[in-house]
């Protein structure tokens, strides 16, 4: 029997419709994908140091927001369709698990989504989500967020709107108002007021978690959130709140088409810190992160598989 050592970075499906991602055996976010939930999302996304979640389900005291799910795909109007709070019946469901891909530099999990009116039977769009999730030093990791949305009508119009595509809530202790947190921008702007609506690169939000199983101690940990170069409309103009959520608002000045032969292609990075905003740490990720591979998904050639990962052109 050959030796075998098993990835260090690995996909682990669970049941009730979860998938951990794992980095040496421990977990850093989880995949929830099932029914009960109008939409999947991430969560948690746990700290490096901590190992508690940088992120919470829900808004710390208004539940008209328990929409915010920790980090979650979603648009508010697709065809004038609200695809972004609970109170519709619109639906954005996976259909098919594509790729679980693990690795020694990175664990890659495909998923085809499904963005469903509650009325037609087939979807109005297809999303491809490609999650990567990707270590880097001191215990911090990175998810690669890639995504291709194809419309199932000839093309079809993500319309101007604050609200999408992707999401974050953090957890109450790092929100500027619940807690002692704060937002940064890529611009060098702090707090909500001075960059609502203003175009950066990156957005942070840092702030003080408690270490889980070491009572009475505190650390700084944050998530910093980058809008990719080859997205339309880059640098994205920010949705954020003191209440503490961020969002990379692609739509926010006018719509976005997707269509059957172009699909619309969105990709974002959240980088899982330790400590607060660091300009310099976060323009370096961001440089790195434009030479990491960009994916799409294809059938497979390889025995025992039905889909594989295939490496784009460079920011393609």
């Amino acid at each position: 029997m050959q030796d075998y050592a098993p990835p260090r970075c690995e996909l682990l499906p669970l049941p009730e419709h979860q998938v951990a991602f794992l980095v040496d055996g421990e977990e850093r976010t989880r995949w929830h994908y099932g029914a009960e939930y109008p939409r999947p999302f991430l969560y948690p996304l746990n700290g490096p140091t901590s190992g508690t979640s940088l992120t919470r389900m829900g808004h710390p005291g208004a539940e008209n927001h328990d929409h915010h799910r920790s980090v979650w795909f979603a648009h508010h109007k697709l065809l004038g369709i609200n695809f972004w709070g609970d109170n519709t019946e619109a639906r954005i469901r996976q259909q098919h698990w594509l790729v679980y891909e693990d690795g020694d530099d990175q664990a890659a999990m495909a998923v085809r989504l499904g963005w469903f009116d509650g009325h037609d039977p087939q979807p109005l769009v297809e999303q491809d989500a490609i999650i990567a999730v990707r270590p880097l030093a001191d215990g911090e990791y990175a998810l690669d967020v890639q995504c291709e949305f194809r419309s199932r009508a000839e093309s079809i119009e993500f319309q101007q709107s604050n609200f999408g595509f992707l999401a974050v809530r953090v957890a109450k202790s790092i929100s500027g108002h619940f807690g002692g947190g704060t937002i940064t921008s890529s611009e060098g702007l702090v707090g909500e007021k001075e960059i609502f609506g203003k175009p950066a690169r990156w957005m942070d939000y840092s702030g003080p978690v408690r270490v889980a199983g070491e009572p009475g101690r505190t650390v700084v940990e944050g998530i910093t959130f980058f809008d990719h170069p080859g997205n339309p409309r880059h640098p994205a103009k920010w949705h954020v709140r003191e209440d503490g959520w961020m969002g990379a608002s692609a739509c926010r000045d006018e719509g976005l088409l997707a269509t059957r032969e172009t699909p619309l292609r969105l990709r974002y990075l959240l980088h899982v810190h330790s400590g607060g905003a660091d300009a310099t740490r976060a323009n370096r990720l961001f440089d790195d992160w434009q030479n990491w591979p960009a994916w799409t998904v294809v059938k497979s050639t390889r025995p025992h598989r039905q889909y594989d990962l295939k490496q784009l052109e460079q920011n393609g």
